[in-house]
This record gives structure tokens, C-alpha cells and sequence, in this order.
């Protein structure tokens, strides 16, 4: 499918086909768009942690203000911020800003190409870092910013109403 028609067709899904695991090459390819993403000075400050113990998905739904459905995901992709790369190149705007939008391009990217192999994912913001980062064990400078649960729609999602690009643009 083109890149247009992953746009269209992407949804946020939250209930998996419980019976279908995620093979690990189809979450090499989600991790290779994923790092095709642009990011300020080529930093690249994306890091990702792969989750397939149940047990971690659980403690990843737990923190993720008891969102179930990352538990019952086949694979939680967290994806995260090495601080210290940006700081060392862009100090505290490069943390701040720079680490997070570039962050959020990955995001985008791996999204797409979820769509685009027929499955579904979901962006989750709504989580308590500290509580990620001690159950995946992260180092200081790495920074959980989304939690992306991964697997086979067990239903298709309706497309939510988006609003008319005209309202929200001006041109100058």
C-alpha cells in the first residue's frame, strides 16, 4: 500500500487478535521505518525496547493508567529519548524540543508502516514514566516517551471524524 493510503487508512487500534503472534521480522520492518524518521542534526535519538513478556505488558498496562489493551497486545514497542544525544549537540532545546519531536516522526513512521503490513498499533502518551522506566529498567538519559501496542485488529476501527484542513489553515 502507498504511503497516501496508510495515511488513510490508519487507525488507532485497541483490541488485538489474541490468537496471532507478530512475527519478528514484520517488527524489524516497523523498526526500520521507524528509523527512517528525520531528526534535527541527524542525531537520531530514537531508542526502542521491544516487549513480548507478558508479564512486562501487564506492568506496562498498570502504568499506563490500567490501559488493558496494551497487556493484551502481542508486542509493546516503547519508544524512547536518549537525552544525551541531543544535549550533547543542542543542549537543553535539544532535550526539551528536538528529543521529543523527532521522537514523535519515528512514532509516526512506525504507524504507517504498522497500517501498511495490516496491523494495527496504537500512539499511548497517557503513562507514568517512572513507573516504565523501572520496570524496563532504563538508563538515566533514556527517556520512555510512547508506548505502542502491536498486533493483528481483531475488529476494523472506525475512522474518528477529522476536521477540514481548510478551518485549520490560514495562508499569508
Amino acid at each position: 500500500m502507498d504511503v497516501f493510503e496508510a495515511m488513510e487508512k490508519r487507525r488507532s487500534v485497541r483490541s488485538f487478535d489474541a490468537g496471532r503472534e507478530v512475527a519478528m521480522e514484520l517488527v524489524e520492518e516497523l523498526l526500520r521505518c521507524a528509523c527512517q524518521a528525520p531528526s534535527a542534526g541527524n542525531v537520531q535519538p530514537w531508542r526502542f525496547v521491544v516487549v513480548r513478556d507478558a508479564g512486562l505488558r501487564v506492568r506496562l498496562a498498570e502504568a499506563a493508567l490500567g490501559q488493558s489493551f496494551l497487556a493484551e497486545a502481542p508486542v509493546v514497542i516503547v519508544v524512547c529519548a536518549d537525552l544525551a544525544a541531543h544535549a550533547a549537540s543542542y543542549g537543553r532545546r535539544g532535550v526539551e524540543l528536538y528529543a521529543v519531536q523527532d521522537t514523535a516522526a519515528a512514532i509516526e513512521n512506525l504507524l504507517l508502516c504498522a497500517t501498511a503490513l495490516g496491523l494495527g498499533a496504537c500512539w499511548v502518551g497517557a503513562f507514568r514514566e517512572d513507573e516504565v522506566t523501572r520496570a524496563l529498567r532504563l538508563a538515566r538519559d533514556i527517556r520512555p516517551l510512547a508506548l505502542v501496542p502491536v498486533g493483528y485488529p481483531a475488529r476494523e476501527e472506525v475512522q474518528p471524524r477529522k476536521m477540514d484542513c481548510k478551518r485549520l489553515t490560514t495562508y499569508l
